[in-house]
């Protein structure tokens, strides 16, 4: 064990060689060991379908059903399984009743998939869309409050929300923020994808009317697959789509699965992928990561880059800015020396994740000194 707390490093469940240093979890994870072989278990399932009986797919559905709704505190009955984030979305604002003249409120430079499907609910019910703009003192929690309490604006009637900002991990607390949008009387959906796998979720805590993730980043999954969260009050709604299987007698969240949903390839994944995460404690994975981009935060002071101050950033995204801009190919001369990382809206966005460790933190340290 080293000496990030409780959870040791879990590299050795991982394909990954001992000279690269992956630090970008934020786009898309590698897969475990377990999580490939059930994929490529799966691939037989379709390769020689005679041999593999299709009535034994629907069991893995509800298998990684039941492991999406634990990471987030759910029951099995209020996740519905979905083909991305954006399909999610696209389900939750179509099952939205706002009255015009309504704020949709949100954080800019928002990822896509929590943009469109609400701009366009905007347009077809007279909303106005306010993206509080970037906090020069990198509080978002802080700027979306006094949004949500502009005297004179407004209602409020949706609030689109992730925990924290994809670009560079600015904290946007839900702990404060969900009931403060209750207080308004509007809805609260939630994107959290950059967090569900690496921080904890829990959606009695938040009290979303809807909550999404995907499975191929921080839950250890494949690309193809995400799942919705929907409130028992917004079960009774209507699909995007049609399919034998999401009609009566389907109930609960599943009146929302989509179509071709028995994929004997990516449900195995994802469920292996989530049981994998759920056998580790949600708040020593937190902690593990905080650690570590803590550490990444020690090694760059003095080198002309900058992060958020630690109460205002999230544990497992750690976004690097300078006053003047990156160095052009940054994240292009660390790929030569074998770190992995990505470049968002002029951050350097690195993300470990349990494969990385002390050593992943010096070998990028030691690149960046040379880069910059």
């Amino acid at each position: 064990m080293d000496a990030t707390d409780h959870l040791p490093c879990q590299r050795h469940l991982f394909e990954i060689p001992d000279d690269i240093s992956y630090l970008d979890a934020a786009a898309w994870s590698p897969l475990p060991r377990a999580v490939r072989e059930a994929g490529e278990a799966g691939l037989l399932v379709k390769a020689r379908p005679w041999d593999h009986p299709r009535e034994a797919v629907p069991a893995q559905a509800e298998r990684a059903r039941r492991a999406a709704a634990r990471l987030i505190g759910a029951t099995t009955d209020d996740v519905a399984i979905m083909g991305s984030v954006s399909h999610a979305m696209a389900t939750a604002a179509a099952n939205l009743t706002v009255a015009p003249g309504g704020r949709v409120l949100r954080v800019a430079d928002e990822f896509p998939s929590l943009r469109y499907a609400f701009d366009r609910l905007a347009t077809a019910r007279g909303l106005i869309v306010e993206e509080v703009p970037r906090p020069g003192d990198g509080d978002w929690t802080a700027a979306l409050l006094a949004a949500l309490g502009r005297a004179g604006a407004p209602p409020v009637a949706v609030a689109t929300l992730t925990p924290l900002h994809w670009t560079d991990g600015g904290l946007i607390d839900l702990d404060r923020l969900a009931p403060a949008v209750h207080a308004a009387g509007a809805a609260l959906v939630i994107d959290a994808t950059q967090a569900a796998g690496a921080l904890p979720v829990d959606v009695g805590r938040w009290r979303p009317d809807f909550l999404a993730f995907p499975t191929y980043k921080w839950a250890l999954g494949p690309y193809g697959l995400a799942f919705l969260y929907a409130a028992p009050h917004r079960q009774g709604g209507a699909p995007i789509e049609d399919n034998i299987g999401n009609r009566p007698p389907a109930a609960g969240a599943r009146r929302y699965d989509r179509g071709e949903l028995n994929d004997p390839i990516l449900l195995p994944m994802a469920a292996t992928g989530l049981e994998l995460v759920l056998s580790w404690d949600a708040s020593a994975v937190a902690t593990r990561l905080r650690r570590l981009t803590d550490q990444l935060t020690e090694g760059v002071v003095g080198l002309g880059v900058s992060a958020a101050a630690r109460h205002l950033r999230s544990p497992n995204i750690l976004g690097l800015r300078a006053a003047g801009g990156l160095p052009p190919g940054l994240a292009d001369q660390l790929r030569q020396a074998g770190i992995f990382a990505s470049e968002r809206s002029g951050a350097l966005r690195l993300s470990p994740h349990v494969w990385a460790d002390e050593g992943d933190v010096k070998r990028c340290v030691k690149a960046l000194r040379h880069a910059l």
